[in-house]
């Protein structure tokens, strides 16, 4: 039975052993994610673009988001660093330099649970992992029963444009995770046939779409600068065009454009505003 036992605990030691205690989060959806698991303690640095939750902020930096700097990455001596899906190939640079790299999906919000998920196996909290998942499911579900029967809202969502103008808008495509959202909050895209996912419009286009409702966190992505004048000024743009009949809302926050856990909170927020009547 001793011997069991000790057998037992070797094991139990050498799997707490083995769990990453440095890790490197290369996504703000990532550094959301670990703290949500209660791993903010291993993280030792994150990207410019991580502000959630305020611990982030003072971690060390790994620069950019879409170009973070290796060599930065590769000094802090990590145990595991954790990237997201990208074009630019970083895995195997970070691979090359002898760095173990867990890269995970997060385009769809079907890739949200199972990039809980993996982390949470990958840093030895599988059980936290599975309840957050679960939770985050269920809300998602909760928000599509009670939006299931009211009218599709036609929505359009501007994630970037010129400051102060309604030029070099950029909108929601097909192809991104806040389409998902939209459709969950009971709406629909007025791009969502855009092969990109976030297509280039023009006025134009979106008067001839005729939107129910407006999105607009075009020139306000510095979200923790914003003042409510800013907003009301945003929303001043496009009531300079009568024709457009659409409720507008200027949205500041990153729970909006953050593919990670708080996304059953930017779900139930689309809801409020496309159907105010659902009782979100």
């Amino acid at each position: 039975m001793a011997a069991r036992l000790l057998a037992a605990a070797a094991v139990l030691s050498a799997m707490l052993h083995a769990q990453p205690r440095r890790i490197v989060s290369a996504a703000p959806a990532i550094t959301e994610t670990l703290f949500a698991l209660g791993l903010g303690d291993r993280v030792v640095a994150v990207t410019d673009y991580c502000r959630y939750p305020a611990e982030a902020i003072r971690k060390p930096k790994i620069g950019g988001y879409t170009q973070p700097n290796i060599e930065a990455i590769a000094a802090l001596r990590p145990d595991l660093v954790i990237i997201e899906r990208n074009p630019i190939q970083l895995g195997p640079k970070l691979q090359a330099m002898k760095l173990k790299v867990l890269e995970i999906p997060a385009q769809t919000i079907a890739d949200i649970p199972r990039m809980i998920t993996a982390i949470a196996a990958e840093t030895g909290a599988a059980a936290a992992g599975a309840k957050l998942a679960r939770n985050i499911n269920g809300e998602l579900d909760e928000i599509r029963r009670k939006t299931g029967s009211a009218p599709r809202r036609r929505v359009l969502f501007i994630v970037g444009r010129s400051a102060n103008s309604l030029e070099g808008m950029m909108a929601v495509g097909g192809s991104s995770y806040l389409n998902d959202l939209i459709a969950v909050a009971g709406g629909v895209n007025i791009f969502e046939q855009a092969v990109a996912a976030y297509p280039r419009i023009s006025l134009e286009q979106v008067i001839g779409a005729a939107p129910d409702v407006i999105l607009d966190m075009g020139d306000m992505a510095q979200t923790a600068t914003v003042t409510e004048d800013h907003k009301r000024r945003a929303v001043a743009l496009w009531k300079r065009h009568p024709v457009l009949k659409a409720r507008v809302f200027a949205i500041a926050s990153d729970v909006y454009v953050v593919p990670g856990p708080r996304i059953a909170q930017a779900a139930r927020e689309f809801a409020r505003m496309l159907h105010p009547e659902a009782g979100l």
